[in-house]
């Protein structure tokens, strides 16, 4: 009989295949994007057949979904690191956390925000997670002076701020927030897509001086 909290062999077996078909799988990802995956390549990689590996991951889909919830993951846990580092709710902080982590692995950011996998639709719950990482920057947005008054958009994300709902924020630091996420993933996205090459700027100051603009009075 095992014991609660224990595991079987033949589980922790499966959970080692599945994590390898994971990486293989990034592997994949890293080379020819998302798009490009194929469960077969995969199967034959680790010398096993195709219906074999159905039996760690229903599909495609089932994979994707795995590997979108753990970059989500990933990313919600080196924001959690920066504030309980001492840093705080640092908007700063996260902001450079969120560069770093996406460069360390690019086609992992563009798996949750890039362009959407044809004929892929995420599960609802996928998410919770993403919720997490904006509770984040509401936290770090929230402990910013407001403008003196509140702007059209402010007024506007009163009236409609259902994606805050349980994440209690004052309008102005919703619209931070939104700002902050829009206009940061908007230098990431063509940095790491290579827009900027011979350009003949350092696109690490861009991303810099679009953070001391979200971050002025």
């Amino acid at each position: 009989m095992t014991e609660p909290g224990t595991t079987t062999p033949r589980e922790r077996y499966r959970a080692q295949v599945r994590a390898e078909i994971k990486e293989r799988a990034r592997e994949q990802i890293a080379t020819a994007g998302a798009s490009a995956l194929s469960l077969n390549a995969i199967a034959k990689q680790l010398g096993m057949s195709g219906p074999a590996l159905y039996r760690y991951f229903t599909g495609r889909d089932e994979l994707i979904t795995e590997l979108i919830r753990d970059a989500y993951r990933s990313l919600a846990d080196t924001f959690g690191t920066v504030v309980r580092s001492g840093s705080g709710a640092d908007l700063a902080a996260l902001a450079h956390a969120l560069r770093d982590w996406a460069l360390a692995d690019p086609q992992r950011y563009f798996l949750i925000y890039g362009t959407p996998v044809p004929g892929y639709h995420a599960p609802d719950d996928t998410t919770a997670i993403a919720s997490e990482i904006m509770t984040f920057l509401l936290d770090a947005c929230a402990e910013l002076p407001a403008a003196a008054a509140p702007s059209a958009f402010d007024r506007h994300v009163e009236e409609h701020r259902r994606w805050a709902d349980g994440h209690p924020a004052p309008p102005a630091a919703l619209h931070r927030a939104l700002s902050f996420w829009t206009r940061m993933h908007g230098i990431l996205s063509l940095e790491l897509a290579g827009h900027f090459t011979g350009m003949g700027f350092d696109a690490a100051q861009l991303f810099t001086a679009e953070l001391d603009d979200l971050l002025a009075p």
